[in-house]
C-alpha cells in the first residue's frame, strides 16, 4: 500500500475530511456545551432563589441576626453570591466570591418578595462567570483527552476500510499492466461479491478470451509464415505508401536482403528496382493488377502485383516468379528445334538430291551412279544415328532409360573401349594407351556396365577425330577422396586441336560444335558429349573438362567408388 498513489489520495483525503469535520464538530459541541452550562448554572441559581425565597422573605419582614445568618449560611452551602433588600432601604449581602468581580463576567437571578400583604422587599442571587469558566476548562479537558484518541481510531479505522477498497484495485491494476505486456494468463484474484468483485471476474474472462484469440491469431500467423516462407516464389507486401510490410525468405533471395530489416522501409530502398516501384504505383494509384517481366542479377523475374483495397489495409501483394530457368529452357528448346531441324535437313536434302538425280537417268551412267548411291548410304547412315542419339538422350533426360547400376571394373572397360577404338586409331596413326594408376588395386565404380562403355566410346571417339595423324589418346583413372565420398576419376586426354577458353562452357550442350565445318566433315551429331554428361549425372556422377588450345583437352568423368 506504500507506493499506491491511489491509497494515499483516498487516506489523505479520508483523513483531511474527518480533521476538518472533528474540527467543527469540537467547535460546534463547544458553543452548544458552553450554552447548556450557563443555561445550567441559571436554573441553579432559579432553583436556589425557590429555596432562599421565603427565608428571604422572612428576614424582610423581620431583619433580625438570626434571619441574616440563616441566609447567609443557606448561600453559602449553595456556593452563591446574595444580596437582599427590604422596603425599608435595608440590604443583607453574602458575597461568597468576594466584591471585586466584574458583574458582566457572572450569571444571576432576581425575584420580587412579597407575602399576603404585598411586595416587603427584593432578592439577588449571583454566581461569578469563573465558576462557568472552570466547568467548561473541565469539558475542554475531555476534548483533549478523548478527541486525538477518537481522530487516531477515525485514521486507523479509515486506513483499513481504503485498504480494503484499494487492495482489488491494485490486483486489477497488476493484472492489467501483465496484460499489456503479454501475459494473458495472469488473473485479478478479488473474492469481493460488490462491483470490484463482479468488474474483476469480467476482466478475468476477457484476459482468457483475448489470450485464447491471441493464441489462434499467433498460430495462424505461425501457418500463414510457413506457407509463404516455404514457397518458391517471393512475396511482398506493402502498404499505400509502399512500406514493406511483409516479405518471405524467396523475396530476400532474389534481392539480396533479410526479410525482418526491410519491414517499413521503402519499397524502392528494399528491391533497388523502379520497374518494380513504377508497377506497384501504377497498381495501387489504378487498383488494378500489374503484370510484367524484370531482369535482375542475370535474372528473369515474372511480377505480378494485385492490389489490396478498404480496410484494413491498402496498398498490394507482390508476387515475383524467377523464370530464369524457364526462359533458359525455352532458349534450348528454341535452339535445339532450330538444331535438330539443320541437322535434319542436311542429310535429307543430300539424300534428296542424289536421289533426284538417279531419277533424271544418272542411274543408267555406270560411272556416276556408286557415287550417288554411296551419298545416300552416307547421308542415311548419319541420319539414322542421328535418330538413335536422340531418342537415347532424351531416354535419358526423362528418366526413361533402365539402367542396372552395379559394380563395374575400370580398368576392363577401358581395354574394351581400346580394343573396339584401336583400329581407327591405327588408320590415323593414332596411339592409343592407357595409363592405370600405380599398384595392383582394383577400382570399381557403381554405374551401368552399357552406360559406361557409351561414355568412354564417345570420348574416345572424339579425341580420335580431332587428334591430328601422329598424335596419341590416352586413358587414366584413379581414386580420389575419402570413405563415402570416395571417387573415381577417369580421365581421356588427346594432343588434338583444343577447346578455346570461352566455348567451354558450352561444349556438353545438344549439338554444339567448336568447329561447325570440320564436326560435320568428320561426321558427329553433336549429342555425344551431352550423352556423356547425362549419363554421368544418371550415374551420380559429373564431368568436367580441361584443355590448353593447340595442345590437346582432357576430359575428365568423376564416378562414385563402387
Amino acid at each position: 500500500m506504500v507506493r499506491s498513489r491511489l491509497f494515499w489520495k483516498l487516506f489523505l483525503g479520508f483523513t483531511l475530511v474527518n480533521v476538518l469535520a472533528a474540527v467543527a464538530l469540537v467547535f460546534a459541541t463547544w458553543a452548544w456545551q458552553k450554552d447548556r452550562a450557563a443555561q445550567l448554572v441559571e436554573q441553579e441559581l432559579n432553583t436556589a432563589a425557590l429555596l432562599l425565597t421565603e427565608d428571604a422573605v422572612a428576614w424582610a419582614k423581620d431583619p433580625s441576626e438570626a434571619n441574616a445568618k440563616r441566609l447567609r449560611d443557606l448561600a453559602d452551602r449553595i456556593n452563591i453570591d446574595l444580596r437582599v433588600s427590604r422596603s425599608g432601604n435595608q440590604t443583607l449581602e453574602a458575597p461568597k466570591h468576594g466584591r471585586d468581580r466584574d458583574a458582566a463576567q457572572s450569571v444571576h437571578t432576581h425575584r420580587i418578595l412579597s407575602d399576603d400583604s404585598g411586595g416587603v422587599g427584593e432578592l439577588w442571587l449571583e454566581r461569578p462567570a469563573q465558576t462557568l469558566t472552570q466547568t467548561l476548562g473541565k469539558l475542554w479537558g475531555v476534548y483533549i483527552f478523548y478527541a486525538p484518541l477518537v481522530a487516531l481510531l477515525m485514521v486507523a479505522a479509515g486506513y483499513g476500510v481504503i485498504a480494503h477498497l484499494v487492495g482489488p484495485v491494485r490486483a486489477l491494476n497488476r493484472a492489467a499492466r501483465a496484460m499489456a505486456n503479454g501475459d494473458y494468463q495472469q488473473r485479478a484474484f478479488i473474492t469481493n461479491r460488490d462491483e470490484l468483485g463482479v468488474l474483476a471476474r469480467s476482466f478475468n474472462q476477457m484476459s482468457e478470451e483475448l489470450g485464447q484469440r491471441l493464441t489462434e491469431l499467433q498460430e495462424s500467423d505461425r501457418r500463414q509464415a510457413t506457407v509463404l516462407g516455404g514457397m518458391i516464389e517471393g512475396v511482398i507486401a506493402i502498404d499505400d505508401r509502399q512500406r514493406v510490410l511483409f516479405a518471405n525468405s524467396a523475396a530476400g533471395k532474389l534481392f539480396d536482403f533479410l526479410p525482418p530489416e526491410v519491414e517499413g522501409r521503402p519499397l524502392l530502398e528494399a528491391a533497388r528496382n523502379h520497374s518494380l516501384h513504377q508497377a506497384a504505383t501504377t497498381s495501387i494509384d489504378s487498383r488494378t493488377p500489374q503484370r510484367l517481366e524484370i531482369d535482375w542479377d542475370e535474372r528473369v523475374l515474372s511480377v505480378q502485383v494485385t492490389p489490396l483495397v478498404g480496410e484494413p489495409a491498402t496498398g498490394a501483394i507482390i508476387v515475383l516468379h524467377d523464370t530464369t530457368e524457364l526462359r533458359r529452357l525455352e532458349n534450348l528448346r528454341r535452339d535445339f528445334v532450330a538444331n535438330v531441324s539443320h541437322e535434319l535437313k542436311t542429310p535429307l536434302s543430300t539424300i534428296k538430291a542424289n536421289a533426284e538425280t538417279l531419277l533424271r537417268g544418272a542411274i543408267d551412267d555406270k560411272e556416276h551412279r556408286g557415287k550417288f548411291l554411296r551419298g545416300i548410304d552416307e547421308q542415311s547412315d548419319r541420319l539414322s544415328e542421328l535418330i538413335h542419339d536422340m531418342l537415347n538422350l532424351a531416354r535419358i533426360e526423362s528418366a526413361q532409360q533402365p539402367f542396372e547400376i552395379q559394380s563395374v571394373e575400370v580398368s576392363r572397360a577401358v581395354e574394351e573401349c581400346i580394343e573396339n577404338h584401336l583400329h581407327r586409331a591405327e588408320s590415323k596413326r593414332i596411339e592409343l594407351t592407357m595409363s592405370p594408376p600405380e599398384g595392383e588395386a582394383v577400382h570399381l565404380v557403381k554405374a551401368d556396365r552399357e552406360g559406361l562403355r557409351v561414355i568412354l566410346g564417345n570420348l574416345v571417339d572424339n579425341a580420335i577425330k580431332y587428334t591430328p595423324e601422329g598424335g596419341a589418346v590416352w586413358i587414366a583413372w584413379g581414386a580420389e577422396g575419402e570413405h563415402a565420398g570416395r571417387r573415381v576419376r577417369i580421365e581421356v586426354s588427346d594432343t588434338g586441336v583444343g577447346i578455346p577458353e570461352e566455348k567451354l562452357t558450352r561444349v556438353f550442350e545438344r549439338f554444339y560444335r567448336v568447329d561447325d565445318a570440320r564436326s560435320r566433315h568428320l561426321g558427329g551429331t553433336g549429342l555425344g558429349l551431352s550423352i556423356v554428361k547425362h549419363l554421368a549425372q544418371a550415374f551420380g556422377g559429373s564431368v568436367e573438362v580441361e584443355n590448353q588450345p593447340e595442345q590437346g583437352a582432357c576430359f575428365a568423368v568423376l564416378l562414385p567408388s563402387g
